[in-house]
C-alpha cells in the first residue's frame, strides 16, 4: 500500500463530522451553537462548538447525506449507550433497502462492550476506550446516506468522522454490504445461518460471530459452510471446526484456558469473565476477515455454520446456544432484502 502514496491522482478528500456535516470545502469549524456550546461559551465560533450529536430516544440521526460519485475510506465513532441500542444503517445511490443493516457494536465487532478489549486487525479497530473504526472501502456512484437509530428510552451522544474521497470509481466497482443475524436459542439440529438469499457478483470478506454457550464443555466442533452458485445439499466450501476457521487449534486452549488474540486477519478478541474454562454461560466474540482470500461468487452465496460440542462416549452433542454474526460481503446487487430485523429485547444481551 505505501506505493500507493506515489503518483499523482485527481482525488479530492473530504470529511463528513459533527463539525461539518456536509463535508463541503472551507466549512468545518462553523458552527455558533451546538452540543459544547457551554464549554465554548468564552472561546466562541471555531472552538470544538459542535463535536458531537445527541441523539433522543427512539429517534434516528443521519450522520451523512453526501451526492457525488466516490467512496468512503474510513469511519471512526463512539458514543455513550449502551451495547445494540443503536442501529447502523448504510445506504447506497438512492435505494431504499440498506446495504449495512446491524447494531453499532456489531459492526465494529464488539457486540458487548461491558467488557473492553482491543481489536488490532486490518479493516476493524477497536481503540482505548471504544474508539471504533472501519477501513472496508465502500464506493458509490451517486450518493451514500448514513443513519443512527437510537432504540432506547434514554438521548445518546455521538461522536464520529467519516473519510472520503470524491473521485470517478471505475464501472466495475461493487458495493459493501453487511448483514447482522441472531439466533437465541438455536433450535435443536439446526444450523445456524450466517448469510442467506444473496444475489448476484461478488466475493464475501468476512464474518464475526459473538457466540453464547449455554452447556458446558467445548462448544466449537461446527463446520462452517459455504454454498457456492446453486449448490443445494452439499456446499463447494466445507471447513474442519470452528476455532479452525478463525484460524485457531485445538479449543484455543493453552495450558487448560482459553487464550485470548487479535491478529489483522483473525481474531478470538474476547472470553467473557468466568473462573473455570469449560463452563457455560459463557461469550466468546470472533472475527474472520478474508482479505487476501475472498470466497468468490458468481450469482449466489449462502453460509451456515453447525453448533457442535461433546456428550458423552465421545459423541458429539448439538448445542441450542445463543448465536449472532455480522456476514460481511461486495456484490453488484443492492436490491438483497435483508431479513426482519430484531427488536430491542431480541437484540439484548443478558
Amino acid at each position: 500500500m505505501l506505493n500507493n502514496l506515489t503518483t499523482k491522482k485527481n482525488i479530492r478528500t473530504f470529511s463528513v463530522s459533527p463539525e461539518n456535516l456536509t463535508g463541503e470545502k472551507g466549512k468545518g469549524g462553523m458552527a455558533i451553537e451546538g452540543s459544547a456550546s457551554a464549554a465554548a461559551r468564552e472561546l466562541g465560533q471555531g472552538w470544538k462548538v459542535n463535536p458531537y450529536l445527541v441523539v433522543e430516544g427512539g429517534q434516528t440521526c443521519v450522520l451523512a447525506d453526501i451526492q457525488g460519485q466516490g467512496a468512503i475510506k474510513h469511519i471512526w465513532i463512539t458514543d455513550s449507550a449502551r451495547a445494540r441500542i443503536l442501529i447502523l444503517r448504510i445506504y447506497f445511490d438512492g435505494h431504499e433497502n440498506p446495504a449495512v443493516e446491524t447494531p453499532l457494536s456489531d459492526f465494529f465487532a464488539t457486540a458487548d462492550h461491558r467488557e473492553y478489549r482491543q481489536i488490532s486487525s486490518l479493516p476493524i479497530c477497536v481503540n482505548p476506550n471504544r474508539g471504533l473504526n472501519c477501513y472496508f472501502e465502500m464506493p458509490y456512484f451517486k450518493s451514500f446516506r448514513i443513519e443512527i437509530e437510537n432504540t432506547g428510552d434514554s438521548a445518546c451522544n455521538i461522536y464520529y468522522q467519516i473519510d472520503c474521497e470524491e473521485k470517478t470509481i471505475p464501472e466495475d466497482s461493487l458495493y459493501f454490504h453487511a448483514q447482522f443475524r441472531r439466533v437465541n436459542p438455536l433450535p435443536y439440529k439446526e444450523n445456524y445461518v450466517i448469510l442467506d438469499n444473496i444475489k448476484g457478483k461478488g466475493h464475501y470478506v468476512g464474518t464475526y460471530l459473538f457466540w453464547g454457550v449455554k452447556s458446558n464443555r467445548w462448544w466449537g466442533e461446527g463446520e462452517i459452510k459455504f454454498y457456492i452458485d446453486g449448490d443445494t445439499e452439499f456446499p463447494s466450501i466445507c471447513g474442519t471446526g470452528t476455532e479452525d476457521y478463525f484460524c485457531g487449534a485445538y479449543n484455543f486452549d493453552v495450558d487448560g484456558k482459553y487464550v485470548e488474540f487479535t491478529t489483522p486477519y483473525t481474531g478470538l478478541s474476547k472470553v467473557s469473565a468466568i473462573d473455570e474454562t469449560y463452563k457455560s454461560q459463557r461469550y466468546f466474540n470472533m472475527y474472520r476477515w478474508h482479505i487476501t482470500d475472498p470466497i468468490y461468487f458468481e450469482k449466489d452465496l449462502r453460509v451456515t455454520i453447525q453448533a457442535l460440542g461433546w456428550r458423552s462416549g465421545k459423541r458429539y452433542h448439538p448445542l441450542q446456544d445463543d448465536i449472532s454474526s455480522v456476514a460481511y460481503w461486495y456484490s453488484d446487487n443492492l436490491d438483497d432484502v435483508y431479513p426482519a430485523f430484531p427488536d430491542a429485547n431480541e437484540l439484548e444481551i443478558i
